[in-house]
This record gives C-alpha cells, structure tokens and sequence, in this order.
C-alpha cells in the first residue's frame, strides 16, 4: 500500500456510513487522525469513545493518551493554535474523569473501580508507563498480579475463567513490545499456556506448535500409514468440524 493513511481514511469513512454507534469505528478514528495530527478530529473521536463505554479500557487509554500528548505540546503561537488551545482547556473541564485531576490521579483512580479486570490493569499499566517511563517494572507487577478468576460456565464442559485468548495475547504483545520485558513476556506465555493449553501462539502442551501433543501424534501415525481404519476415521472426523486449535481456544 502506497499510502496507509489513505486507505485507513477511505475504510473509516465506510464503517462511519455503517457502523457509527461501534466502538471500533471511533477507536480507528483517534488513531488515524492522532497519526495525521489532526488534534480537534482526534478529540471529536474520543467525546464519541466516552459517549459510548466511558468505562472500556480502551477509551481510557485514549483519554489519558491524548491528553498527554496535548500537554506535551508547544505553546501555542499562532492565533489558529491559540484558538485550539483555548477549546481543549474548556472541554477538559467537562470530562468528569479529568476535572480537578491530574492525569495520573484519573489514572489511578480508573485503576481503583476496575483493579479486578485484565484489561482494564493493562490499559493503567499501559497509560502509567506512558505517563513516566521509570515505572515499567511497578507496570509489569501490576499486569502480572491480575486474578483470572472462575467465570460461569454457561454450558462448558470443563471450568473457566474470567481471561479469554484474545485479551492474553494483547498483555503479551503489550509486555514484549511496547514494554520492552522479554522476560516478563516470557513469564506471561508460559503461565498462559497452562490458561489456554491447545493454544499455539502460547505454545500449549496440547496445540500443534508443541511436538509431542497428543493431535500431532495422531497426525504423525495417520502419515506414517500405520493407524487402523477407525482411527483414519477419527481424524477425518476432526477435520471435517474444522480446526481442532481453533474450535477449542474458542471455548476454553
């Protein structure tokens, strides 16, 4: 892609046709116009972010990301600059998170009414570390001492927890990239592949990335020829439902 700015634009304009009440369209939105550096536009798509779920880790972490960013701005010069200035200062004071706080108070006190959600630890970790780089290892304590605890079952045939797949791969991508802790993420993929064991991004004792799985060795002898005709059937059974990996990382 030649421009990927220009590509997210044209893709924002669609999911704003269809999609204007979703999450995600306006997450993309602060994204790309933070990108762009177009300030006011950014800010109209975090008031749409608060508007929907002010509650979601992820419009948290745009709030506290944005203006960041403002207060690390030049002082204004121009009248045009002045003018934005003066109408960020005045909508700060309307956004109940932030009025009469700090943004590491706001950060802290988010922390307070979710400190039981990953993804809420994530996205205050995230912020914390933004906000003063020399707490990354207070950051990692805080994300590692989440609880998964048990969640409803709903049906499922084994117990569960509250962590799905989805939000453990974005803590480890957020550990290793963003972070920088490979050790941390280290710790992370191993306790998660106890969490989610036919995963293969986490390398699960039962998912095909790990040799000695019990499907791989089903695989292994169905190569080799030497499996009966109702083992044969079996693992033509499997496939035809689909992928195994991806049916039960589903579920778990």
């Amino acid at each position: 892609v030649e421009d990927p700015l220009l590509e997210a634009t044209k893709y924002l304009k669609l999911l704003q046709k269809n999609s204007p009440d979703a999450l995600e369209t306006h997450l993309l939105s602060f994204e790309l116009y933070m990108r762009k550096q177009k300030i006011l536009l950014a800010f109209q798509a975090l008031k749409q972010l608060l508007r929907l779920d002010a509650e979601h880790p992820d419009s948290h972490r745009c709030l506290i990301k944005f203006f960041h960013k403002v207060g690390s701005m030049n002082t204004p010069v121009t009248d045009s600059e002045k003018l934005v200035w003066s109408v960020l200062e005045a909508e700060r004071q309307t956004i109940s998170q932030l009025h009469g706080k700090s943004l590491l108070e706001a950060n802290n006190l988010f922390l307070e009414k979710h400190e039981g959600s990953l993804m809420h630890r994530a996205a205050v970790g995230e912020m914390m570390y933004i906000l003063d780089p020399n707490r990354r290892a207070e950051v990692v304590k805080l994300i590692e001492g989440s609880p998964n605890n048990p969640a409803p079952r709903n049906g499922a045939l084994g117990p569960i927890r509250e962590w799905t797949l989805k939000d453990c791969i974005a803590v480890h991508k957020l550990l290793g990239s963003v972070l920088d802790d490979q050790d941390a993420a280290l710790r992370w993929k191993v306790r998660c592949a106890e969490f989610f064991p036919y995963s293969t991004y986490f390398e699960g004792s039962q998912s095909s990335a790990t040799p000695n799985s019990a499907l791989n060795q089903i695989c292994k002898t169905t190569v080799n020829g030497s499996s009966s005709h109702s083992q044969g059937d079996h693992v033509e059974h499997v496939a035809s439902n689909g992928k195994l990996e991806a049916f039960k990382d589903l579920t778990i």
